[in-house]
């Protein structure tokens, strides 16, 4: 699946990634709209990861401006914040009408068009006990094919064998995993990302080292750990974002190169620069 991916993450200020062929957002930090402008109306689902602010600032803008596409909006089930700005809005813009706030359990399933389907899976970000306040989400895209033992048929002969069958009978499903984005969370199961097409995961740390500072209340991972981690899983592409503004550029790319090399990682790996949106993020040239 071509998948056209927009995005901007600088850790503490915003992040949001849209899915242009999906109508699929995955959070919607400050500057939502004003870096997608009129393409924010082709978005139809909006997934948020937790409710720090810099992942739902941009909010308050889109949904004044979209809501009347009526749009689907989906969050962590124990994430207070939502039905505040639910509250909030229709209060604050009570001209605007149309948007679904839809609250979610670990391990939900969502339906966003046909043969796509978003599983919703609590993270480690936020902590907290018998509370679900954070979430990570992964893509499926579900194709029927069909079977091996009717591929060497007549059209006819597939045609009465399905009229006489149904179409289950000749087809099977073949469902595979087109993105994951991990939202803020530390490196923590691999099996949560393997054998995906597209990964997008934060890297607010460069090294591990850092992590062991308690460099912040909620959890986060490291450069360093999600690139040991990619090195023994199978994905076909990796974007990396939330870099820290403690770093500049030049010393996140050296790292990642560096970190390549190290780990011997052969797929390509893409960043979003810091401070700065980036459009068609797997059109861009690879660090690698």
């Amino acid at each position: 699946m071509k998948l056209t991916i927009h995005g901007y993450s600088t850790a503490l200020f915003s992040t949001w990634y849209f899915i242009e062929e999906l109508g699929l957002l995955f959070d919607a930090g400050d500057g939502l709209t004003s870096n997608l402008l009129g393409k924010c109306g082709k978005i139809k689902n909006i997934f948020i990861s937790h409710a720090d602010r810099d992942h739902l600032g941009g909010i308050f803008q889109y949904n004044q401006l979209f809501a009347h596409r009526k749009p689907n909006i989906y969050y962590p089930k124990d994430s207070g914040s939502f039905p505040f700005i639910e509250n909030f809005t229709s209060q604050f813009d009570p001209h605007t009408s149309g948007t679904t706030w839809n609250s979610l359990e670990d391990e939900q399933v969502i339906q966003i068009k046909s043969g796509i389907e978003v599983l919703c899976f609590e993270n480690q970000h936020i902590d907290v006990k018998d509370q679900l306040k954070s979430l990570s989400f992964q893509v499926f895209e579900t194709k029927h094919k069909l079977k091996q033992e009717f591929t060497n048929l007549s059209s006819k002969e597939i045609i009465a064998i399905k009229q006489d069958k149904g179409e289950d009978f000749i087809k099977e499903k073949i469902k595979n995993s087109v993105l994951v984005y991990s939202g803020d969370t530390p490196v923590y199961d691999y099996s949560k990302y393997d054998n995906c097409g597209v990964l997008i995961h934060e890297a607010t740390f460069l090294k591990k080292e850092e992590l062991a500072k308690g460099n912040d209340k909620n959890k986060h991972s490291s450069l360093e750990e999600v690139l040991e981690m990619v090195s023994q899983i199978n994905i076909e592409k990796l974007i990396l974002g939330h870099f820290s503004l403690r770093y500049d550029m030049q010393q996140i790319d050296q790292t990642i190169k560096e970190l390549i090399t190290y780990y011997n990682i052969k797929i390509p790996v893409f960043r979003v620069p810091l401070g700065r949106s980036q459009r068609d993020i797997l059109n861009q040239k690879p660090l690698n």
